[in-house]
């Protein structure tokens, strides 16, 4: 049985880090109702001007420069790894990494073979997680949570469009967590680039696809504003539903290492009782031989 001080001694440390994870735990809840808040108030101005987007996408006639549409063929390919800077959130940045060495090894296997797959990092635990599978990082932005705002992302959606533009990919896919609650994110990899059309379902209803558009004041005006617009609202709310899904599944995690904590001091009070009775118990069996010892 282990030794009363070691066991005090574990005791204590463990109440230490109980201690460090519900501070953890509060401080990922305070974090989450404001990136939750933000979340929620983007993703209906997002969903609305994607749908904008796609339907201006298919509704563009040939003569109609469309430099964010598909090519016919698919060469280079960026793939977009959105992580966080800090650890102890499950496995929230681990599933990321997962996902995208998916991609590179079945998804895009074959382009990856030729050397046309590029991986872009932001955050600082995409970096580490892919450097250490041995998969080489082209783009990185470590420490771009440091100083977050619409505007620094509408800047690195910008240089991702341009590359795009100007033949540097033929690809772009976005890989991420998105936020459903508290207790849930989802992984997702989402075609960023190309811009995807509406494909027209058969119906006899009368659906928005099936609607004719009058486009004022005219269809390369709409190309040259909406669509940028429209793509970097979709990378802002991508990293907007990373942030909310890292202060969720921080906060789930502290919470089940607090409980954790909790079972395991009970457990250890328990140990430490037995081993306090058991050295009572031979203290007394020592005194009454000794006091056996001397009668005889």
């Amino acid at each position: 049985m282990a030794n009363l001080k070691d066991i005090r001694t574990r005791i204590a440390s463990v109440k230490s880090t109980q201690q460090v994870t519900s501070a953890m735990k509060m401080v990922s809840a305070a974090k989450l109702r404001k990136a939750q808040d933000a979340i929620i108030q983007m993703r209906p101005y997002a969903e609305k001007l994607s749908e904008i987007l796609t339907s201006v996408s298919s509704n563009l006639s040939s003569d109609v420069d469309n430099k964010y549409a598909g090519r016919k063929t698919e060469g280079k390919i960026l793939i977009i790894a959105i992580t966080s800077n800090r650890g102890l959130c499950g496995g929230f940045n681990l599933n990321v990494v997962k996902r995208t060495t998916e991609l590179l090894t079945v998804n895009f296997k074959e382009q990856a073979k030729k050397n046309n797959v590029d991986i872009f990092a932001i955050g600082k635990k995409a970096v580490d997680g892919l450097k250490s599978k041995g998969i080489k990082v082209a783009i990185s932005y470590p420490d771009f949570y440091d100083k977050m705002t619409f505007a620094t992302v509408s800047e690195i959606a910008q240089t991702i469009m341009d590359s795009y533009a100007h033949g540097d990919y033929d690809h772009v896919e976005l890989v991420y967590n998105q936020f459903k609650n508290a207790a849930v994110q989802n992984l997702v990899n989402e075609q960023f680039l190309p811009v995807k059309p509406i494909k027209p379902e058969i119906s006899k209803s009368k659906s928005s696809s099936n609607l004719s558009y009058l486009f004022e004041p005219s269809m390369q005006d709409i190309v040259v504003t909406i669509i940028p617009q429209s793509l970097k609202i979709q990378f802002f709310k991508a990293i907007l539903d990373s942030v909310a899904a890292e202060h969720g599944a921080r906060m789930t995690a502290m919470h089940k290492a607090t409980d954790n904590a909790f079972e395991l001091i009970r457990e250890l009070k328990l140990n430490y009782n037995k081993a306090r009775q058991a050295s009572i118990t031979n203290e007394i069996l020592e005194i009454v031989s000794g006091a056996n010892a001397m009668k005889g």
